[in-house]
């Protein structure tokens, strides 16, 4: 139990002294999720929306890939992506592997699937009568459209704070893609399972920390989306 009470305390000397190795690694993770989470947004809300607002043969077919995705291994993804950007993928070129924007690229192929299935579950669950009342107030075509997609916004914050913790949580995809540089492409996770292996107990313990702070400011959100949701 000692050894427990003194890693929490040097977790917070490491904390609040600035420690450039703890820091490193939150930037690195707050920089490597920001661009994961924009890109999946810009493509799974769009598609998520037509997913849930269109009718289309295979549809059914579509949702239920798309469902079936939501529990994709991550060393899956890890090992796929890894295959294309790799120096004998097709991608090898552009040097993506062990740098941020591939890890960010294998993020977004494990985050998609969450905002398409859920930004689509989001527009499928509005009340008919929603739609019905934009057609007697004159809206049509893009204006429908838009005004939709705005009765669903709750709905459409609560895919994208999945997705984001999905992300700042991941760790498969970080270790294979990033390969856990010191200084360049460590992220809070694979620091925290590296440094813990090490012995380095104080160190995991402080990335813990700020982890789980980023963790509840996530659910926090989601909670209030939630009940944003309910009450409307």
């Amino acid at each position: 139990m000692d050894y427990i009470l003194a890693g929490i305390q040097e977790a917070f000397v490491l904390l609040l002294s600035g420690d450039e190795e703890v820091y490193t690694a939150v930037f690195a993770t707050l920089k490597v999720s920001s661009m994961s989470i924009f890109f999946t947004l810009v493509i799974g809300l769009p598609t998520g929306f037509l997913l849930g607002y269109t009718n289309f043969p295979g549809k059914n077919f579509v949702r239920s890939v798309v469902d079936a995705l939501l529990a994709l291994p991550t060393v899956v993804v890890g090992l796929w992506v890894y295959a294309f950007i790799s120096s004998r993928g097709p991608l090898g070129n552009l040097n993506l592997l062990f740098t941020l924007p591939g890890v960010a690229i294998g993020e977004v192929v494990l985050a998609l699937p969450i905002v398409i299935a859920l930004s689509a579950q989001a527009i499928e669950e509005l009340d008919l009568s929603v739609k019905d009342t934009l057609l007697t107030l004159g809206a049509a075509g893009r204006k429908l459209a838009l005004d939709i997609l705005w009765e669903g916004r709750y709905g459409m914050l609560m895919a994208a704070v999945t997705a984001y913790g999905r992300i700042i949580s991941e760790v498969g995809v970080a270790t294979m893609l990033g390969g856990n540089i010191k200084w360049r492409t460590r992220t809070i996770t694979t620091a925290m399972a590296f440094e813990t292996n090490k012995g380095q107990f104080a160190m995991g313990m402080a990335l813990g920390f700020i982890l789980l702070l980023i963790a509840f400011i996530v659910n926090g959100t989601l909670s209030f989306a939630k009940r944003m949701r309910q009450s409307r």
